[in-house]
Formats: C-alpha cells, sequence, structure tokens
C-alpha cells in the first residue's frame, strides 16, 4: 500500500493484476469519477476543473480534458502546464504517465502502460505487466495514435495520426507510422512551413 492506502502496482515485471479484488475496487472509484467528469457540460470548466483536480494525481496550469475522457486510476497520471487532450482520450495509468508542459494530445488517442503475457497460461491467470508511460514538453501527438506501455517521447517531438508508438522517440523530430518510426528531424525551416495569417491578403472574402 502507497502512503493513502492504496495498492501499489510493481513496475517492469509480472504481477495479478486481473482479477484482484484490491486493484478492481480503486478502478471502480476512478471509473465513477469519469462517469461524472463525462457527464458535466462541456462547457462547465469549473465544475470540470474540480473533478480532474480530485482525479488526478498531478495538474498543472490551464490543463484540459475535453470529454469524455477516461482512465484506470487517475491519480498516477501527472501532466504540466497548459496540457491539451481532446475528445475521446484513453489513458490505462497502472503504471504511471507523465507529461511535460505545453502538450497537445489530438482526439481518439489512447495510452496504455498495461501488457498481458504471450505465454497463453500466464495470461488465463491473470497475470500482466505495467510499465511507465514519459511525455516530454512541447509535444504533440497527432489523431487516433496509440502510445504503449515503457514508451519515452522527448521534448518538441510530433507524433503523425494514426501511429502505433512501441518503442522510444527523441526529441525534436517528426515519427509516424505502424510501428511509429522517426522520418526527420524538426528543423528551422519548419517555423515557415506554413503563410502567416495576413489580414490585407487574406481577410478579404
Amino acid at each position: 500500500m502507497d502512503v493513502k492506502g492504496r495498492p501499489l502496482i510493481p513496475i517492469n515485471c509480472l504481477f495479478q493484476g486481473c482479477y484482484n479484488p484490491a486493484y478492481e475496487a480503486e478502478i471502480e472509484k476512478c471509473k465513477d469519477k469519469c462517469w461524472k467528469y463525462n457527464m458535466l457540460s462541456p462547457n462547465d470548466r469549473e465544475g470540470r476543473q474540480a473533478i480532474l483536480r480530485d482525479l488526478l494525481g498531478h495538474m498543472g496550469e490551464g490543463a484540459e480534458f475535453v470529454p469524455p475522457f477516461w482512465c484506470d486510476y487517475g491519480y498516477r497520471i501527472s501532466v504540466g502546464n497548459n496540457f491539451y487532450a481532446n475528445h475521446n482520450t484513453v489513458m490505462q495509468d497502472g503504471a504511471g504517465i507523465t507529461f511535460g508542459d505545453n502538450v497537445f494530445i489530438a482526439p481518439n488517442c489512447t495510452f496504455s502502460t498495461a501488457e498481458h503475457p504471450t505465454d497463453p497460461e500466464q495470461r488465463k491467470k491473470g497475470l500482466e505487466i505495467a510499465k511507465p508511460i514519459k511525455i516530454g514538453n512541447n509535444v504533440w501527438i497527432g489523431s487516433n495514435a496509440t502510445v504503449l506501455a515503457g514508451v519515452t517521447i522527448g521534448d518538441d517531438t510530433v507524433i503523425g495520426a494514426g501511429s502505433v508508438v512501441t518503442r522510444d522517440v527523441p526529441s525534436g523530430v517528426v515519427a509516424v507510422g505502424v510501428p511509429c518510426r522517426v522520418v526527420r528531424e524538426i528543423t528551422e525551416a519548419d517555423k515557415y512551413r506554413y503563410p502567416m495569417f495576413d489580414p490585407d491578403i487574406y481577410g478579404k472574402q
């Protein structure tokens, strides 16, 4: 048990994750909070912020989760300042998920710290493995991306839409695909990739 009397989850080794009443009780509490969060009006920011402060382990200034949002424990999630998760974010946070500052998550993204054994007998018994996920600062994760157990994504990186991230991704790159792979570094030229809005040019309809 931790200092608050909650069951500890072993990291990077097999443990009795399924069919475990202690973990199931914690997950039930979390799902109830998520359900209440998702039932609020999307415009009730004050009400949603109050639930998030109770649900998450750490929440930075300006953090936002657009409902619906689901997680398993909640208190094993830490988000930095100016964090933004769009609709349908799912976090299986048994081993803990940490996000830095200025992280943008597009709709329908999943972060899963849980793995099940390849061996069918171990899997049938409800054994599983939990590996933490760490996302750096200034990261953008595109729509429908999945980040799997044990992955670290470095600062300033972009993960392309639809990617399945199975291994660490370094800082300052664009990575995309299934499995996700680095395709290029982010360079100074990216500052000029799109034209800057000029009302004298683009403001005339």
